[in-house]
């Protein structure tokens, strides 16, 4: 009988932490897509997910436009390949737009005209920064503020008339999404609902129906009619009441490397909402208010909070321990360290608070 540890070590097998790909592009194609909140963090996301972590391989798929960071799935940015950018958006979109569209309610009959300035300026320049942008839009007289022009840019990119552009200096830029993706994949609806289902179980499985519905913001009648067309693809099983689906075969019973340090934007803890607690069989986390830091993971469970700040030679994990850790289960958080010090080529340095 499989428990939520088990659940949890098999994921970090699915799911490449304990299985890494070759480069950051099979990482991303693999989990169809990634988190992309914060570029620093989620960049660590997905090289933590490939045999030889590099900052340039991932910033390489970005500069060319293989990976796009867009937004996508849920009303904020995430990594995808450009191949699945188009289908996902048409598929996801529509419950997906009133979030920012409510929000843009302000602006009236401007946001037409607001947008077609966006489209002109980076027709005539692509590769600008919001900074540059909204320069842009107030030379033909709209003034936005920050938020506002995050919320038009995320329409936008919901429309896939926009994307992200080549990075400048580590900053983010947008292009039109024509000129980055000049060949995307289109996919009919239930093709694409089958696809999704198909694609979600197998990179984020043991999983819920209702875990890809939350993933997807989808309902849960297109989440079952994707997976009664995948289903043959997929094996389940039942476990606290729930329908968990997965890849066909069984993960193995001991996972390397066993600890990681991730932010809570991680597919670990992101890609889930139904069964997100199996990473904390003890019950060691407020199932209340979600905390702002990251988390130790050993073993797939997590024992600790973590706060990553970096300086000019250093990143400094300040790991708050929420139980007493073994020796064997401190050298693997230490070892985590490690790993993310040399991607970052950054001395790693770890600080412990031990449990309240």
């Amino acid at each position: 009988m499989l428990t939520d540890r088990d659940i949890a070590r098999w994921r970090l097998r699915s799911q490449h932490l304990a299985a890494p790909v070759d480069d950051a592009e099979d990482a991303v194609r693999s989990l169809l897509a990634v988190q992309a909140e914060n570029p620093s963090q989620s960049a660590w996301a997905v090289a933590t997910r490939t045999r030889d972590p590099s900052q340039a391989d991932l910033a390489g798929l970005l500069a060319s436009g293989r990976v796009l960071r867009t937004h996508v799935l849920r009303p904020t940015w995430h990594y995808v390949h450009a191949e699945d950018a188009l289908w996902l958006l048409e598929l996801t979109r529509d419950r997906v737009l009133p979030t920012i569209d409510q929000q843009l309610v302000p602006l009236g009959d401007s946001l037409s005209s607001m947008a077609d300035g966006v489209l002109e300026a980076l027709a005539e320049s692509p590769d600008r920064t919001r900074a540059e942008l909204a320069d842009a839009l107030a030379e033909r007289g709209h003034r936005l503020t920050g938020m506002q022009l995050m919320l038009l840019a995320g329409h936008l990119e919901l429309h896939a008339l926009i994307c992200s552009g080549v990075p400048r200096d580590g900053e983010h830029t947008y292009a039109l999404f024509p000129d980055r993706v000049d060949a995307p994949r289109r996919l009919e609806r239930e093709e694409a609902l089958v696809e999704l289902a198909l694609r979600y179980f197998t990179s984020h499985g043991p999983a819920t129906e209702r875990d890809l519905a939350y993933w997807a913001t989808l309902t849960l009648t297109d989440v079952r009619r994707g997976l009664a067309g995948a289903a043959d693809r997929l094996e389940s099983f039942e476990h606290d009441g729930r329908t968990y689906w997965h890849a066909p075969g069984r993960a193995a019973a001991s996972v390397s490397p066993k600890g990681h340090l991730l932010q809570v934007l991680d597919e670990m803890y992101r890609g889930y909402q139904d069964s997100r607690w199996a990473l904390d069989a003890d019950g060691l986390l407020s199932r209340g208010r979600e905390t702002a830091i990251g988390m130790a993971l050993v073993d797939g469970q997590v024992v600790a909070g973590m706060k990553r700040t970096l300086t000019t030679r250093a990143v400094t994990f300040e790991v708050h321990k929420l139980r007493a850790l073994s020796p064997e289960e401190e050298d693997a958080i230490q070892d985590a360290a490690g790993r993310c010090g040399r991607y970052l080529e950054r001395e790693p340095r770890l600080t412990w608070k031990e449990p309240a």
